[in-house]
């Protein structure tokens, strides 16, 4: 970056004064922070990168002091470097602002094959960080292991059942399966059935296989009880709002059964507990029963969490989750987005398929097409019906798919880049229409879904007030416990 570059994100962090996903703020007015290694890590294992900025005193309210020494910072920050696997190649600048001194380290994304980045002082289970939000977060055992299970081509979809057995199986749907094997696939019709079972992984060294018991198991939950769903219906727009006579659920299912059958009983949940609207055409006369939601999107929704799942032991304990809210319905898929894909990406460029066996098998038996097909089928049906796009989420563990009702605004984070501020874009006209009675801290904090009550009033409030949209209540004791924030025009009794 250039030292006007360095300049202006310093000019945006006094307005906005908060640290982002790719913004990492650090004070070195006597010395070099002795433990990058954190920011290190976070910042090179996520495809965006990031930056640290030197010469900011974010607990002094983003005091710019600027730094002892840059050419010395430098060096140790370049030290430090030396000391992560694989080594990162900081790029620094030197700015000057009123007389002091700031330097910037942009961290780059490290490969996806290099990845994770970690402390080698720590070794890779303890050393390698994640960032969420403005914060540097340790890596699950499991975030580890998905980097290795796609770079090493795991196939959890192939291990073995110990429990399960042949006999164990539907033999009439094994028996089924495999003559569509021989129909559409000529190289085998003239193979025994043994030979077919452990070429397509029915079996391996004459084993059962994961495969197979979700597809021909009357019941896989014997063997792994929480490769379910769970479907709930919610009387609000989050999990803890209560129904007019307490009731947490309206509805609380758990679906089990081979994957075919938990394909269906979660369809059947969900056109249960939609609403369906009966318009009748004014010129012709033509009834027409339209539903919350589009079923084809629904139906693509749930079997790709149960093709594209994450199978291995790290998420066997964890079912999908199907919730419906007031306002929208979600499915909630263990396992983040697999390989090189990126959400921006999804239903444009081909992707890694995590599960090939299990994907394979059930498009020969006409359950799915296996084309990549199915993120252009919901965002068209979505669209088709006049609803909101529906929302792609890679969170921490999980793939999320959200939809939202006709009316409905989908109101989802974004990733903030270096220096810019996240205010507004999501919760300032929510924040001030909340602040119209007189809140606290804490209630702000809560409202905003933040824990940080430093951070939600910094980042937050405090432009707002800054603005005149908001004032406190006390002005003359800001530090005041008992302070409030409400929004200007609005009663400012208690």
């Amino acid at each position: 970056m250039t030292s006007e570059a360095l300049l202006e994100i310093l000019n945006r962090i006094q307005r906005t004064k908060c640290e982002t996903n790719t913004l990492e703020l650090k004070s070195a007015c006597f010395g070099c922070p002795k433990k990058l290694y954190d920011t290190f890590s976070s910042f090179s294992n996520q495809d965006e990168g990031g930056i640290i900025i030197f010469g900011v005193e974010e607990d002094d309210n983003f005091r710019q002091t600027g730094v002892y020494d840059p050419q010395d910072l430098q060096k140790k920050i370049g030290e430090q470097a030396l000391q992560m696997e694989p080594v990162v190649r900081p790029l620094m600048t030197v700015a000057e602002k009123d007389g002091k001194f700031f330097v910037s380290a942009e961290i780059p994304a490290m490969d996806l094959g290099e990845r994770p980045c970690h402390y080698r002082g720590h070794g890779r289970l303890k050393g390698s960080y994640i960032r969420i939000g403005d914060r540097d977060e340790q890596m699950t055992e499991y975030e580890i292991y998905s980097y290795d299970a796609f770079l090493k081509k795991y196939q959890d979809d192939v291990r073995v059942v110990p429990r399960a057995t042949l006999s164990s199986l539907d033999q009439a749907a094994v028996n089924l399966y495999v003559d569509r094997l021989r129909h559409s696939k000529p190289n085998l019709s003239r193979l025994g059935d043994k030979e077919i079972y452990e070429l397509m992984s029915i079996t391996r060294d004459g084993n059962v296989t994961l495969n197979a018991a979700l597809l021909f198991s009357p019941y896989p939950q014997a063997y792994f009880p929480q490769l379910s769903i769970t479907a709930i219906v919610v009387p609000g727009r989050e999990i803890g709002d209560l129904g007019a006579q307490g009731e947490r659920f309206m509805d609380n299912k758990r679906i089990e059964g081979p994957i075919v059958d938990m394909l269906e009983a979660a369809l059947s949940f969900v056109g249960k507990n939609m609403r369906t609207k009966t318009i009748i055409d004014p010129h012709t006369g033509r009834r027409e029963d339209k539903t919350d939601y589009p079923m084809t999107a629904v139906r693509e929704a749930i079997l790709n969490a149960l093709v594209h799942r994450d199978y291995s032991i790290h998420t066997e304990g964890m079912p999908i989750q199907l919730i419906m809210y007031e306002d929208r319905m979600e499915i909630r898929n263990p396992g983040g987005i697999y390989g090189r894909m990126k959400i921006d990406q999804l239903g444009k460029v081909q992707p890694d398929t995590r599960n090939p066996v299990l994907a394979g098998a059930l498009e020969v038996m006409g359950l799915t097409e296996n084309r990549y097909s199915g993120i252009p089928t919901i965002r068209k049906a979505m669209a088709e019906r006049g609803l909101p796009a529906p929302v792609f989420a890679d969170e921490r563990g999980a793939f999320v798919v959200k939809f939202y009702k006709e009316g409905e605004e989908p109101k989802e984070d974004r990733k903030i880049p270096a220096g810019e501020s996240p205010m507004m874009e999501r919760t300032g006209g929510d924040l001030i229409d909340f602040c119209q009675t007189p809140r606290t801290r804490e209630e702000i904090c809560d409202f905003l879904d933040l824990k940080s009550k430093a951070y939600a009033i910094n980042t937050y409030v405090t432009p707002l007030v800054r603005e005149g949209q908001m004032k406190l209540l006390f002005p003359d004791t800001p530090r005041s416990r008992s302070q409030r924030y409400v929004s200007v025009g609005e009663e400012t009794g208690e």
